[in-house]
């Protein structure tokens, strides 16, 4: 199955879902507060807009992913509104504008307010460096690199990307500029790259952190940077990568610059419950203190490990639906979408299976809460695909598990790893003989 557009599943609701009809709790308030050096973070790039203006492509974009019987968000209907207030007024940002509004359908600004605008922000700006000219010339190196981050952090609330990156670029090249600063700007570049979706650059950018972390990084700046590499690598589809990251920084998370800390222990149990074992999910995400703490504001990602933990897949895939919605609404997630589905689908029909050695279809059917057609369907293409170690006997309707010997496998990676060793020694020889 290599697709990445989920199929449609055919689900029974459950009694629960009949009884009350409640709607799914969003995960968007904050429960952390922010560490010493995530305070001086800048306000801009938000975030929070990056994930708004995502909501609203999907939601009213060209070409809509997200309908609004599938949203989570109560203003969804006036968020585009919202947006063009805080772009126009409060950012003044005409890049940003420019480039939103044929997306988006706005025609609030014509093109002079815009130009307008822009002499403005240009302004400002020969006035912010004015100030690092004379903080050059009657004060100290402190006051300059002051003077030069308000420059980077107007560039980054009001002017385009391009300009926000050559401005925290300036505050890189100032001499005498300590390690713990360094990384401050290069975590406010790889925030703009991020806002942007310049998934290169932030790479590049974390690379540079990185190093700097290794030579004289402070625990806190290592801390939040494992928070920046993880959603990196979310955005990434290193899925894996990206859960022992979350799931080490549970207890510590100060990023509140970067993302919510609900969305923080969202995008944590769903990427964790791919890759844990059974009892490290009922250690650290079931009985895990502090996602216990917002238990009730990510209880859709927390109701489908619950179910998962507890063997009951009617359950679980009904909470699939519903945390599909959130997937699609987040601007890290959605991407991978159709990937984590057919991931979590694999996991389900996995576990169910691991228990016995034949099932009928009709029973596995009935244990999920679809059809036996719509059942038949997935298991066979899991099982071409090799994601599934059974086969089905469609004659007697019946599906039966294959446990791969262990030793064969061990003796089959085994082989193919030598091979590969093989290959790279003798294209070693090969460049030593030139």
């Amino acid at each position: 199955m290599t697709e990445d557009t989920p199929q449609k599943m055919e689900i029974e609701p459950t009694e629960s879902q009949q009884d009350d009809g409640k709607k799914t709790k969003t995960h968007n308030s904050e429960h952390v507060n922010p560490s010493a050096s995530a305070e001086s973070a800048a306000e801009y790039p938000d975030m929070t807009l990056a994930q708004s203006i995502h909501r609203a492509i999907l939601l009213f974009g060209p070409n809509p992913k997200l309908s609004p019987s599938m949203s989570t968000e109560k203003d969804d209907q006036e968020l585009s509104t919202k947006l063009l207030g805080k772009i126009v007024e409060e950012m003044k940002n005409a890049s940003l504008y420019r480039h939103l509004s044929p997306i988006l359908q706005w025609n609030r600004l014509s093109e002079q307010e815009l130009e307008d605008m822009d002499k403005e922000n240009s302004q400002t700006m020969e006035s912010l460096e004015e100030k690092v000219d004379q903080a050059k010339e009657n004060a100290g190196d402190m006051e300059v690199l002051e003077a030069r981050f308000e420059v980077a952090r107007f560039a980054a609330k009001s002017l385009g990307k391009e300009e926000a990156l050559a401005a925290y670029q300036k505050v890189l090249d100032l001499p005498k500029l300590s390690s713990g600063k360094q990384m401050d700007a290069l975590m406010e570049q790889s925030r703009i790259a991020s806002f942007y979706g310049d998934v290169v650059g932030n790479a590049d950018y974390l690379k540079k952190i990185g190093k700097l972390a290794e030579e004289s990084g402070d625990w806190d700046r290592r801390n939040r940077l494992k928070v920046y590499n993880a959603l990196h690598k979310l955005s990434t589809r290193d899925i894996k990568g990206a859960a022992s990251l979350l799931i080490d920084c549970i207890a510590t998370f100060s990023c509140a610059e970067l993302c919510s800390y609900t969305d923080f222990i969202v995008y944590t149990i769903i990427s964790n419950v791919l890759h844990l074992p059974r009892m490290e999910i009922k250690k650290k995400i079931i009985d895990g203190p502090e996602i216990m703490s917002v238990r009730e504001e990510v209880s859709t990602a927390f109701e489908l490990v619950a179910a998962l933990y507890d063997c009951d897949y009617k359950r679980y895939l009904h909470a699939m639906v519903e945390v599909e919605a959130i997937l699609l609404g987040d601007r890290f997630l959605q991407p991978h979408c159709g990937y984590l589905m057919r991931e979590l689908h694999v996991l389900g029909y996995k576990q169910f299976l691991d228990s016995y050695k034949s099932v009928t279809l009709d029973s596995m059917a009935k244990s999920f809460g679809v059809s036996v057609e719509f059942l038949d369907m997935q298991l066979s293409r899991f099982i071409a695909a090799g994601r599934l170690t059974a086969k089905i006997d469609k004659f007697g309707g019946v599906v039966e598990t294959n446990r791969p010997d262990l030793k064969n496998a061990q003796y089959r990676e085994m082989i193919q790893k030598g091979d590969l060793l093989l290959n790279r020694i003798q294209k070693l020889s090969r460049v030593v003989d030139v």
